[in-house]
């Protein structure tokens, strides 16, 4: 994985992943993954959720955002250069089907063990696009006017395609291209940006009233959000912090699962 904390134009960006209690308890690694890709215009974020009974899921998962930070790189540029929401979804579509393509390969054509799935952010100058495929989730951050109460937004999530809540698509799955979520958001007031593989959703999300979609756990986000964007942010204590907490009594009681963060602020 590439270093998260180096220099980047206007953005200060963090990532971390987590072993789930599960995972030690058996004796298996860690099988997600992130990766930061770094233009001149912005940035291109995924995450990666290997699947617990897939053998080689955590190959599959750092290959898959290796390939989509390659693949999505080119699209990182202003609204201006192509102010079109559906040309730019079209744009997203294509370097999905690049990656997809190139995933199979390296998988030999056998994808079942390698199984993962992947989310993907594209950032640049007034828009922001999300990819996915799989159970991952964004939070957009947006600065509405009042710089001390941003509004945080949980983007529409990619549907599993299944009729059981305990599966979902992979990246190599046959129905990937049919169950991909794609959105182009136009808004220059966007100042930040989440990716989480789903094993923080308790953590991220809190219960909406019945019928409505869960939303974004503001309190949470803006203390994360917050000491990324303080002056004396320093990757190596925000590290510690992290670990403790995703390792903590309060996260393992509602999850075993791997967990991967990745955000993103503007400085």
């Amino acid at each position: 994985m590439r270093p998260a904390d180096g220099p980047s134009p206007g953005w200060r960006v963090h990532g971390t992943s987590s072993i789930g209690y599960r995972h030690l308890r058996e004796r298996m690694p860690c099988q997600d993954a992130w990766r930061v890709g770094r233009t001149p215009a912005g940035l291109v974020l995924a995450v990666a959720d290997g699947a617990g009974s897939a053998p080689r899921s955590k190959e599959g998962a750092q290959q898959a955002v290796r390939l989509a930070t390659r693949a999505f790189e080119p699209l990182v540029t202003p609204w201006e250069r192509l102010p079109d929401a559906h040309a730019r979804k079209e744009a997203l579509t294509e370097a999905f089907r690049d990656v997809r393509t190139a995933f199979l390969q390296s998988c030999g054509g056998s994808p079942g063990p390698y199984a993962t799935t992947l989310t993907v952010v594209v950032l640049a100058p007034g828009w922001l696009g999300q990819l996915s495929v799989g159970d991952g989730l964004v939070v957009v951050r947006s600065d509405v006017g009042d710089p001390a109460r941003p509004a945080y937004d949980l983007l529409p999530r990619a549907h599993t395609g299944s009729e059981y809540a305990n599966e979902t698509v992979f990246v190599g799955s046959p129905t990937a291209l049919r169950h991909l979520r794609v959105d182009c958001v136009r808004d220059d007031g966007i100042d930040g940006v989440l990716l989480s593989t789903d094993g923080l959703t308790q953590a991220l999300l809190r219960r909406a009233p019945a019928g409505r979609p869960p939303m974004p756990h503001d309190a949470f986000l803006g203390h994360l959000f917050d000491r990324l964007a303080r002056p004396d942010y320093d990757h190596d204590e925000e590290e510690r912090q992290l670990s403790e907490f995703l390792g903590s009594d309060q996260i393992t009681r509602v999850t075993g699962d791997d967990k991967t963060l990745l955000w993103a602020i503007r400085t």
